[in-house]
């Protein structure tokens, strides 16, 4: 089978591989689509970061690169190992992609495994990917999923729980005002969260495509341009001079950061979502006198159910966030190089291993 394999910082290469083993307790998937996360171009141009290096395995899965990219995944279940009675042979799922290590409690009343030593995900510290045709995968963390979702839409199911976890982490509930500081792709579903949950969303955002995609999937009420409204301002004048409830910022830029400080109302809580690379300038004057709710937020943990009912209601709906689609063979060029380079013509591109769908 083919995969996209990354090597190092700028070299990410399509190699031939025998298709993966399905021992016992583990679930084969044929990849129908996957996903370019903002970390897979943070690896590409900065790495390695998750990902491990040629000399240094990663502690729990042993493995060192190259290894296989793509963590936002969708497929149909071909095989089944020993001891997995409860999935069938071409049903859909999509993978909750964890690396956690043997002893971990990651039951259905666990809060925290995500946070447990050396955590890391399928797709950047080993275990196969989604950017390959097949992969195996143990069974607590396949999903199965309604088979009237299309699996492109499913491929956004795993960004989607970032969202519903940071939305979770924040207390966020119906009637609050929310700031949502960035619309790429966990921003703009951090905002279909919220407006599932009947929160009124506003988000800042430099992109023009992406404002309007923004307005236009319905998920958010209003759409700032920061380079031309004081973002802060107009969030009091929509709230009768008090401020926003809850913000998120989803940027790792300072004078976002900055924003939604200035803007949240006093005893507001602002949760932190994006992966920061840099010690942030923060005005802890400004948290103290406001009394904000500072909160930082990693991933998702058991929130993969729960996202996907919304999506499975009808809540979220997906396919307005999906704006190309390619082959392996256009990773890099088509993929890569437009997220970094041409932000302003995509939000979420999707690749098919195998090909088929394009």
């Amino acid at each position: 089978m083919r995969a996209a394999r990354y090597y190092g910082r700028k070299d990410i290469r399509i190699d031939d591989l025998p298709e993966p083993e399905v021992g016992p307790g583990m679930v084969g998937i044929d990849v129908a689509w996957c996903g370019i996360c903002g970390t897979d171009l943070h690896e590409y141009l900065e790495g390695p970061i998750f990902c491990p290096t040629p000399d240094t395995p990663h502690p729990i899965s042993g493995e060192t690169s190259p290894v296989t990219l793509g963590h936002e995944f969708s497929g149909v279940v071909y095989a089944v190992g020993d001891g997995v009675d409860d999935v069938e042979v071409g049903q859909h799922v999509v993978v909750e992609p964890y690396i956690i290590g043997e002893g971990v409690d990651t039951g259905p009343d666990s809060r925290d495994y995500h946070l447990s030593e050396n955590m890391n995900f399928i797709g950047l510290a080993g275990g196969g990917g989604g950017l390959g045709e097949k992969i195996s995968v143990k069974r607590r963390w396949v999903h199965p999923i309604s088979n009237e979702i299309p699996l492109d839409e499913a491929a956004l199911i795993e960004p989607l729980s970032v969202g519903y976890h940071a939305v979770e982490r924040s207390g966020a509930k119906a009637g609050d005002v929310a700031l949502v500081g960035g619309a790429g792709p966990i921003g703009l579903l951090t905002a279909a969260v919220l407006k599932a949950l009947g929160v009124t969303v506003v988000v800042s955002e430099l992109s023009t495509l992406r404002r309007e995609k923004a307005v236009e999937a319905g998920v958010a009420d209003y759409a700032l341009d920061p380079r031309e409204t004081d973002v802060a301002e107009e969030v009091r004048k929509l709230t009768n001079g008090k401020g926003a409830d809850v913000a998120f910022e989803c940027t790792s830029v300072q004078v976002v950061l900055d924003t939604l400080m200035d803007a949240l109302r006093p005893t507001g809580v602002l949760v932190v979502v994006s992966i920061w690379g840099k010690r942030a300038d923060f005005d802890m004057h400004k948290l103290v006198m406001k009394e904000i709710d500072l909160r930082g937020t990693i991933a998702y943990v058991n929130s993969h159910p729960a996202t996907i009912a919304l999506v499975e209601s009808g809540k979220i709906d997906l396919k307005p966030f999906i704006t190309g689609k390619i082959g392996l063979e256009g990773l890099v060029e088509e993929g890569f190089d437009t997220l970094i380079n041409r932000t302003e013509t995509a939000v979420k591109i999707l690749v098919s291993p195998s090909g088929e769908g394009l």
